[in-house]
């Protein structure tokens, strides 16, 4: 969708519910270069700890956090070392269904040029080696900023609910 396509608030969620079912597909599908692609090159993906069981961690650079990237540069390395076959915890790699949901705007429409949305979220995730199925659940805000023709995630931060998380946590499974 283009810009001109973007007037209204349900316009700009509308685009954005496409835009998140279109990564969550990129994911199941493994289509690693087209999902990189989703985000800016000065994106954020942060997935934050908990301090305590209803308080999550508030700064990535000082607090702990389950998956902290500052920018696609971090989130095209793990790529790299998913594709390599040298990531003990993706070999082989698991099967993924991602739902998204509830997609709303977190702020009203006031440029044309940015989305900022929160959604929930699920992962049905199995692993192919010990023949588990886990599921991952929880919510995210996601900016989307509009430049050089394209949507693209400006910064997303998953709020992961079942966080004891029972095995190796991974991009795939957010």
């Amino acid at each position: 969708m283009t810009i001109a396509d973007t007037k209204t608030d349900e316009d700009q969620r509308l685009i954005a519910v496409r835009l998140l079912e279109d990564e969550a597909i990129l994911l199941d599908t493994q289509q690693w270069d087209a999902w990189l692609e989703c985000y800016r090159a000065d994106c954020s993906y942060w997935v934050p700890a908990r301090r305590a069981n209803k308080t999550l961690t508030e700064d990535p650079q000082v607090e702990l956090s389950h998956i902290f990237y500052a920018s696609r540069a971090g989130l095209e390395d793990r790529i790299r070392r998913i594709r390599s076959g040298r990531s003990p915890a993706s070999t082989p790699m698991p099967r993924t269904t991602h739902w998204v949901g509830n997609v709303r705007l977190r702020a009203a429409a006031q440029d044309d040029r940015q989305i900022q949305v929160a959604s929930s979220w699920i992962t049905q995730v199995f692993f192919v080696r010990s023949r588990e199925t886990h599921a991952f659940f929880g919510s995210a805000h996601t900016d989307f900023q509009f430049a050089d023709g394209q949507w693209r995630i400006a910064r997303k931060k998953i709020m992961l609910q079942n966080d004891y998380v029972p095995t190796m946590l991974d991009v795939y499974c957010l």
